[in-house]
């Protein structure tokens, strides 16, 4: 079983940055990729980021150049860095992670890109 527990978000202006946080319970943290999504009110729940265990990263185009995912291991948590923050990036964020064929998400993390 696997907990996921994210921080960081809330209100920012347009052009603002925030860090996301993603705490992992469980062990073998460092075995598995780990992902951030977010859902828009009345939009599908998209794919923002991933990263390997092995820090290979991936971006959903509309993050390219502005988010940044990583981890750190020792900690047994995953990050996403947003800068550049826009309207639109308004959104429930949460992490997710495989085991096995089962995902675990997190409860998620309100971000609020408004001036």
């Amino acid at each position: 079983q696997v907990q996921l527990v994210e921080s960081g978000g809330g209100l920012v202006q347009p052009g603002g940055s925030l860090r996301l946080s993603c705490a992992a319970s469980g062990s073998r943290f460092s075995n598995y990729a780990m992902n951030w999504y977010r859902q828009a009110p009345g939009k599908q729940r998209e794919l923002v980021a991933s990263i390997t265990s092995t820090y290979i990263t991936n971006y959903a185009d509309s993050a390219k150049g502005r988010f940044i995912i990583s981890r750190d291991n020792a900690k047994n948590t995953v990050y996403l860095q947003m800068n550049s923050l826009k309207p639109e990036d308004t959104a429930v964020y949460y992490c997710k992670t495989r085991r096995l064929v089962s995902d675990y998400w997190g409860q998620g993390t309100q971000v609020t890109v408004s001036s």
